[in-house]
Order: C-alpha cells, then structure tokens, then sequence
C-alpha cells in the first residue's frame, strides 16, 4: 500500500518516469516546432496536474495497465500544450490520434494480466474526459463555441450529480454508449486536422454532439428508473454556487489590472503567487489562526480591489492610477460630475451605490477568504497537490518569463506589488511635498516690479486658449492626422489671409486624459502641477503666476471657464479680476454631454462681456470645453449673429455619459474625438479671423495649447504627454521675440520638435516679452 508519508518507491520511479517523459515531449515540441513560453507553461501545469492526480489516487503502483494510461497522459500532455500554442496542427493531430488508438491497449492489457481495477478504470475515464475538453476547446475556436459542450458534457453530469446524487448510481456500460465516446475524440480530431471544408466540419462535429446528448440522456433516464428515491440537495447545490463565487471574486481581486489597457480577457488566464502561498498557509495554520488571518488577507485583497477599481477609472480618465493620499479629492469632483449631468438624485443614489459596493467587496472578499481557505484545511492533500501544480506552472512561467500580452505576465504577482507600491507611495507622498517646497521657493521673476514685466506686449489683448483634450496625437496618429491637419492647414491660410502669423511648438502636460486644472496650473505658475495635493500647495502660496503677472504690469485678468459650475476661490491667487464660470455666461442652450456649452457661444460670450468698445488691454485665458470626452454630440456652427443666448443650439440631442468612452467601441470613440477637435479649432480659426476683420487695432494675440492627450482609450496606452501649442499674433515683432526658441512657422508643429516641459513656459514667455530679472 502507499506510505501515509507520499508514495511508494515503485509509484515514485512510475511518477519520475512520467515527469521526464512530459518535460522530454515539451522540448522536443520546443525544439522542434517553435512551442513558445505559453504552450510550455500550460504543458507543465498539465503534467504536474497529472502527476499530482496519480499521487493522490492512494495506489502503490500504476501495474503494466496505468502505465500505458501514463503513456498516453504524456501525449495529452503534448496536446495541452499544443492546443495553448497551436505552433502545428499535424503534431497535435498525431499525438491526440495516437492518444486514442491506446486508449484500448490499457484496458486489453488489463484484461490479459488480470489487473483490471476500479482506479484503472476511473484514471483511464478522466483522462479521456480530459482529452476531449481541450480538443473540443481546440475546435470551438474553428467551429463555434458550441463546441465546448462535448468537452464539458461529463463535468456538467458530475456537477449536476453534486444536487442530484442519484445521478451517481451504477449503470451496465452499453455498447452504443461506448461506440459514441469513443466517435467523440475521433470527431474532433478530424477536425482539428482542417481537412475537412468548413461546414462538413460543423456537420459531423455537430452530429456527434447529438449522439452524446442522445447517449447521456439515456443513462440519465436509466438511473432515474433505476433510482428507489430522487432526492435534491438544494443547499448542497447553493454551497457549490457560493463556493464557485468565492473562488470567482478573488481570482477577480487577485488578477484585475489597474490599467483599462490591460483589461483584456487575456489578463485572466494567469497564474498569481498569492494563492500559492494562501494555499499553503491556510493548511498549516491552526483554525483559530486561519479564520483570522483569512478574514485581514480577505479584507485587504478588497480593498486592493477596490483601489484597482479606482485605478482602471482613472487609467480612462487621466491615464494614471489613483493616489488615495493625492485624489482624494478628486471623489467630490466625480460626484458634481455626476449631479450635474444626471442630476443631484442620481448624483447621491450613485455615490450611496459606490459605497455601498465597496464595503460589500471589502466583507465578501474577507468571507470568500475564509470560506476556501477552512475549503483547503479540510481537504489538506487536495489543497498541498493542486498547490504544487500551480507552484510548478509558475515557476516556469517566471523562468520563460511568458507573457500573454507584452506587460502581462503568466506568473502573476499583482496585488502583492501594488500592495507594496501603496505603501511606498505614502512615504513618496510625504516628499514630493517636501521637494515641491523647494521647488516653490525658486522664483526669478518673484520680486520684479509690475512696470517691468511684458513691456513688449503692452496695449495688446492677450487671449490663452486652453483647447481641452487637445493632444500631439490628433495631429501624428494616422487615423486622425489627415481630416485635423486639414482643418489646422485651413485655419492657417485664413488667418494668414488676414494678417495673422504663428510660431508652434510641443509642451509636455504633467496630466493626460483628464485634470485639465492642473496643466491649467503648471502653465501658468512655471512649476510641475501633476496632482492635487501640489495645487492646493500652490493655491494656498504667493506663487507669481502668469495671469498675475499681466494684472501687476497693468492688464485687465479675466478667465472664462464654462465647466466650472459653482465658486472659484481660485481666482484671486491667479490674479483675476473677474472670473466667469457656467452661470455667469448667460447660456440658455442645451448641455452637449459633459461640455455645459459649445464652443461658440463661450467665444460670442466673451465677445459680449469682455471686448466691447472702450475696453481696457486684457488678458484672458479661455477654457474650451466641446472636446472634452465622450466627444459626442457636438453642436452645430451657426451664424454668429445668430448665437443669441445659445437656446439657438437646441433642441437637446441624446447625451452619453462618460464612462460611453469605455463601453463604445473604441474606433467610433476616436472618431468622436476627432470630430470634435476639428469642430473646436475650426470654430476658434473663425472667431480668431473675425477678430481681425472687424476690429484690426484690437485682434488679440494668441497662445492656443492643447492641455492633455485624451484618454488612453484614443491615443492606445504607450502614447506621450505631448500637446501642441502656438503664439499667433498680427505683429511681427511678437513673433520675432521667441525666433530663438526653434519653434515651426505655421500652426503645426515640425516632425520630432523637441518637447519642453509645460512648466518652463511661463518662465521662457516671461523672458521672451520683458526685461530679464
């Protein structure tokens, strides 16, 4: 019998034979046909799986019967591996045909020795159940999902039996029973071959399935009959469920990835250290020990769960994870978000939903915890094998270091990474403070009087145009670059028709995707603004900004800023005399999604407001807000005299919200975004031109800059931070004064212009219209 202590010495030689026999079937595989990292890894884990049922089977030896059972386990091994990485239909054709072909030579060798055994029997019934899952996974990629339900057909039997038992009973094997199992595999290894056309293929494969719903159905209608009683398990059937789930939410918590770029089915079929060790753990401990450290493992893999939840919002909306310590704030501004689109009542039930679903996850996953690891104490061997089994596939997933996708390994360590990286982050928290401090301290231009600053741009209007969402990307991605350099190309030969030059270069945002403010920000105090805990530093010191500076030298300061909905105590440390926000702007139109306005009102507005006859020089930054995601719909352009108090843009059009930019399908999303940055920039070219037409001694120059790339949803997860950004002006001389800065003539950047950081802008400007310090 097998030792209490592992198995006998002659069980071991048959498992060390089998071992070398699956590790010399996968190199030859590799060797010989190119079996890439994936393929070996699940051929590992199918070994060790098989290696693992055998030690666990009780027996003190496989006899001449289980080791042609073994034989043909190494072939289904190969197969496994080769239906992971289809690297050559052939060899996998071979070996699962010779798989089959031994299938009747461990039984008739069982026979003629007379060593046939119930686990003979039950070990050479798995496998074949086995061979047929991954050849029938094989196939359903060819043929249709469908497929799976060969394969699965004996699983769904036993799983039903779980509520059923009588499902269990003893059956005399019919003939017709055996000649359908058996023209099962035979089935799907002609297709698997592709020798067959397409829909022959479907054909027999289908009608195969038939004949195994046909052959099951009959034993289940047998063992009805031959049942004394019928009984249902409904709470044995309802543990199973929950069990399931457990298992379910914490592979989900353990393999998430906190970037919506990653978020691909791929990243599921992972393997993650920690159940190796939770595995291992919970067998070891004794229960009081386990059911504690169950329920803190639990609780924290929720919480990791909900901060990756947090990450994967914000990789979509500002393509960076979530910094609890920094973003906090950044929840309040999520919920007027929502309150303002969807109104307050929608507002707060989403925001009591969202905490409500975070404390569930935090108590489910802390029960899910401790319900599989008392699962795994109970079921101690069980639990120590299928812990060996994963520790072998991520071994070697770790030494190939396989990847399913470039950035996603196969040996999964996420949470306990991120975990980690949480935690540092706390201590990076505290200096980045420290270092922005020392930052702020450093100002040239801190001291020097108002008369001496922009003395070159004296008695002319200054207009910033922030162009939201307005990225390198629309201009370089070849999708996009044709119908917006069109428009750009466009907009030059206008302005330039009426006087106007311009000088473009590239800045690098400290954001992407979203936190328009901050580049807003960086732009205009010289320093590095990529987080809300630096401007609210920033906001609360004397930093000089540029706006002030244009106040202190004798401007008017105003910005107009129509996705800002309530007050803006912001304004006064930026120098503002008067800051216009939604409801100062007089709009009685519809809201087009999360853009309060279109575009051309906010123009026709400040036009009213701002630069009727007598007005002083003024600076003015002007926050554009029709490109800002989900991009649609976008309202249309109508004559000026015509834009009135906006209700001109009705009637109201169907709204999307903006999680529409994750759940559309991503080439309409970026054409959605496309459009809207050529409705912006051909709406700021025309109003720009009518400047210049109707009052040539005021026409404005411009700084027009895009504040961040868009989502990763439009520009892919590898883009840079790069945005666009132009000076246009009617005078020469303004131009002159940044010629040594290498900027482009025109409105487009050159090909490779070197990208400054957004932060030296305001410094460089400052030099480049005043009197140096």
């Amino acid at each position: 019998m097998q030792s209490e202590h592992g198995p006998s010495a002659i069980l071991t030689v048959e498992l060390v034979g089998g071992a070398l026999a699956s590790a010399g079937l996968l190199g030859v595989l590799a060797e010989g046909l190119g079996l890439g990292p994936f393929g070996l890894v699940v051929g590992a884990a199918a070994a060790a799986a098989l290696l693992a049922a055998l030690v666990g089977a009780g027996v003190p030896a496989l006899g001449p019967a289980g080791r042609v059972t073994l034989a043909r386990g190494v072939l289904v091994v190969g197969v496994t591996a080769l239906v992971a990485d289809p690297v050559s239909t052939p060899a996998l054709v071979v070996l699962a045909s010779v798989a089959l072909l031994l299938d009747g030579v461990d039984g008739q060798v069982a026979r003629r020795r007379n060593v046939a055994s119930e686990f003979g029997a039950r070990f050479d019934m798995e496998l074949d159940a086995f061979l047929l899952l991954v050849l029938s996974w094989h196939v359903a990629g060819q043929l249709g999902s469908w497929v799976l339900l060969i394969g699965l057909a004996r699983y769904l039997f036993v799983a039903a039996g779980v509520v059923l038992p009588w499902l269990g009973g003893e059956l005399e094997t019919k003939f017709s029973g055996k000649v359908v199992a058996a023209a099962q595999g035979i089935v799907l290894v002609v297709a698997a071959s592709e020798l067959l056309p397409l829909v022959a293929a479907q054909v027999l494969v289908g009608v195969a399935l038939l004949a195994l719903l046909w052959s099951f159905g009959r034993d289940v209608v047998r063992l009805w009959r031959s049942a004394d009683t019928h009984p249902v398990r409904v709470r044995r059937g309802l543990a199973a469920v929950v069990t399931a789930l457990a298992a379910l939410l914490v592979l989900v918590a353990l393999l998430t990835p906190g970037d919506i770029a990653r978020l691909v089915p791929q990243s599921g079929l992972r393997i993650p250290f920690e159940v190796l060790v939770a595995l291992v753990v919970a067998v070891l401990l004794p229960r009081w020990a386990r059911l504690v450290a169950a329920w803190i493992a639990g609780v924290v893999l929720g919480l990791m769960l909900v901060l990756t939840l947090f990450d994967l919002g914000f990789s979509v909306a500002i393509a960076r994870p979530f910094d609890p310590a920094r973003d906090a704030v950044l929840l309040g501004n999520a919920y007027d978000f929502v309150a303002e689109t969807s109104g307050p009542v929608v507002g707060v039930v989403v925001a009591v939903l969202a905490t409500l679903l975070g404390v569930a996850l935090l108590v489910g996953t802390g029960g899910a915890v401790a319900r599989l690891a008392r699962i795994a104490a109970d079921h101690r061997s069980g639990a120590l094998r299928l812990a060996g089994v994963l520790a072998v596939a991520w071994m070697v997933a770790w030494t190939l270091s396989a990847q399913l996708l470039p950035g996603v390994p196969v040996a999964s360590r996420d949470v306990s990474i991120r975990a980690v990286d949480r935690a540092v982050a706390i201590g990076d928290g505290v200096r980045d403070q420290q270092a922005f401090e020392r930052e702020a301290s450093v100002d040239a231009y801190r001291d020097v009087p108002g008369d001496r600053l922009l003395t070159a741009l004296r008695g002319r209007d200054v207009v910033i145009v922030a162009v939201e969402s307005y990225g390198l990307s629309a201009l370089d991605d070849p999708e996009m670059a044709g119908p917006v350099r069109a428009v750009v190309a466009d907009g030059e030969r206008r302005l330039g028709a009426v006087g106007y030059g311009a000088r473009t270069g590239v800045l690098t945002s400290p954001v992407a995707g979203g936190g328009s403010w901050l580049a807003h920000a960086t732009l205009l105090s010289g320093l590095w603004i990529d987080g809300e805990q630096r401007h609210t530093d920033l906001t609360s010191s004397s930093r000089l900004t540029l706006s002030r500076a244009f106040h202190e030298a004798g401007w008017r300061t105003v910005a107009v800023q129509p996705g800002t909905t309530g007050p803006w105590p912001e304004a006064a440390f930026f120098g503002l005399d008067r800051a216009y926000t939604h409801d100062d702007l007089g709009y009685r139109g519809p809201r087009f999604s999360w853009s309060p306005m279109p575009d051309q009102y906010l123009f026709s507005a400040f036009d009213r407001l701002e630069r009727g006859p007598g007005a002083p020089p003024t600076m003015a930054e002007l926050v554009l807000t029709s490109s800002h995601g989900p991009w649609a719909p976008l309202p249309r352009t109508v004559p000026w005299d015509a834009v009135g108090d906006g209700s001109v843009f009705g009637p109201e059009e169907p709204q999307q919200s903006f999680q529409s930019i994750v759940t559309t399908n991503s080439a309409e999303v970026r054409d959605d975004y496309r459009r809207s940055i050529e409705y912006t920039l051909s709406t700021l070219y025309d109003w720009a031109e009518r400047q210049a037409v109707q009052r040539p001694d005021r026409a404005p120059v411009l700084v027009v800059l895009g504040d961040h790339q868009p989502s990763p949803v439009v520009t892919g997860p590898t883009a840079n931070r790069d945005v666009p950004i132009s000076i246009v002006s009617r005078d020469p001389a303004v131009l002159a004064a940044v010629d040594d800065w290498g900027w482009s003539d025109g409105l487009t950047p050159d090909p490779g212009a070197p990208a400054w950081r957004m932060d030296t802008f305001r410094d460089r400007f400052l030099d480049a219209y005043g009197p140096r310090p």
